[in-house]
C-alpha cells in the first residue's frame, strides 16, 4: 500500500511501518521469555493467565506486525489491504471482547484481577480494533483521515500491548512471593 507496493493509500509511510512492525516483532520474542516465568507454577493458574493475558498481548503484536507487514507488499492494492485491516480488525475485537468476558468473570475468584486489567487488556483493545475497522471504512471511500486512523490506531495498539507485557512480566516476576489462592 505504501508507494509503488500497493497504491498511493499509504505513500510516504514506509519508515513508520517499518519501525511498528519490527517493534512488535522484537516484543513477540520477548514474550517467549515471559512465557519461560511460568515454569513451575500452578499449571491451572498459569494456562488461565496465558489465556486471558498473554494471549491478547501475542495477538495485538501480531496483528501489529502483519498490517505493518501488508503494506511493503508490492502490488497488494487497496482493496485487498483494506479486506486484510477488517479481518484483523475482526479477529481483534473479538479477542477482546473475550478478554472482557473472561476478565470479568474472574472477580469472583479466590484471584480477582486488578481493576485496571479490564480496561487494558479487553476495553482499550477492544476501542483500538473498532478504529481500525473505522479505517477500513475509510479506505473504502477514499477518505483522507483513514491512513493515520490506521497508523495511529497500530500504534496505540503497540503501546496499549507495550504496557500490558510489562504488567504481566512485572506480575509474574513477583508472583513467586505471593501464595496460591487457585486451586
Amino acid at each position: 500500500m505504501a508507494g509503488e507496493r500497493g497504491g498511493a493509500i499509504l505513500q510516504g509511510w514506509d519508515s513508520y511501518f517499518t519501525l511498528l512492525g519490527t517493534a512488535a516483532a522484537s516484543l513477540i520474542g520477548l514474550l517467549f521469555v515471559v512465557v519461560t516465568l511460568t515454569a513451575g507454577r500452578d499449571r491451572s493458574r498459569a494456562r488461565r493467565g496465558q489465556k486471558l493475558y498473554l494471549t491478547p498481548c501475542v495477538l495485538n503484536f501480531a496483528i501489529v506486525l502483519s498490517l505493518s507487514a501488508m503494506t511493503m507488499v508490492p502490488g497488494l492494492g487497496a482493496a485487498r489491504a483494506t479486506v486484510l485491516v477488517a479481518v484483523a480488525a475482526i479477529v481483534g475485537l473479538t479477542n477482546a471482547a473475550w478478554a472482557c468476558i473472561g476478565i470479568w468473570a474472574m472477580r469472583a475468584s479466590g484471584d480477582p484481577p486488578h481493576w485496571t486489567d479490564l480496561w487494558l487488556y479487553g476495553v482499550a483493545p477492544a476501542a483500538i480494533y473498532a478504529a481500525l475497522a473505522a479505517a477500513c471504512v475509510g479506505f473504502m471511500t477514499h477518505a483522507a483521515w483513514a491512513p493515520r486512523v490506521l497508523a495511529v490506531g497500530l500504534l496505540a495498539l503497540l503501546l496499549v500491548s507495550i504496557r500490558n507485557a510489562w504488567d504481566l512480566v512485572t506480575w509474574l516476576a513477583t508472583a513467586a512471593d505471593r501464595p496460591s489462592n487457585a486451586g
